[in-house]
């Protein structure tokens, strides 16, 4: 774990509503099952002596839209170019890509990624988002 730098750190967006993302990418991430990778063939028992071979194409076989992922697309795109900006650089922080001493250059890359509804399809294509996020926050002590 990383040490948070001691500094008093002024973020656009609240990390109450960064914990609600890290909530709601965590529920995501748990609710994939990974037994079942897109495109996987699994054998199936049909009964005591039978067998059966089943194809599906992962998450393409979903009826209905999870509408967790709705909610949580909606709210990342709802932010502001500042919110957005940072939550971004969260990430990458949780995630090292950079250190929290690089907190102001995050932000500015951040930035430039995080244009109208870009973020949320950035951000929502992070398989580990949730993690990172929490440990982003934790990084800079929020």
């Amino acid at each position: 774990m990383r040490k948070a730098v001691e500094k008093e750190w002024d973020l656009t967006i609240d990390p109450d509503t960064v914990r609600l993302f890290i909530l709601k990418a965590k529920a995501l991430s748990a609710a994939l099952n990974h037994d079942y990778d897109s495109g996987g063939e699994h054998e199936i028992e049909v009964d005591d002596q039978s067998r059966d071979n089943h194809h599906h194409d992962g998450l393409a076989e979903e009826e209905s839209e999870d509408l967790t992922e709705r909610e949580l697309r909606a709210l990342i795109s709802d932010l502001n170019v500042d919110e957005a900006a940072e939550l971004i650089a969260l990430m990458w922080v949780g995630r090292g890509d950079y250190d929290v001493a690089e907190w102001s250059n995050a932000v500015v890359e951040a930035r430039e990624r995080g244009r109208g509804r870009r973020a949320a399809r950035y951000l929502m294509g992070m398989p580990m988002l949730g993690g990172w996020l929490e440990a982003g926050l934790e990084a800079i002590g929020a």
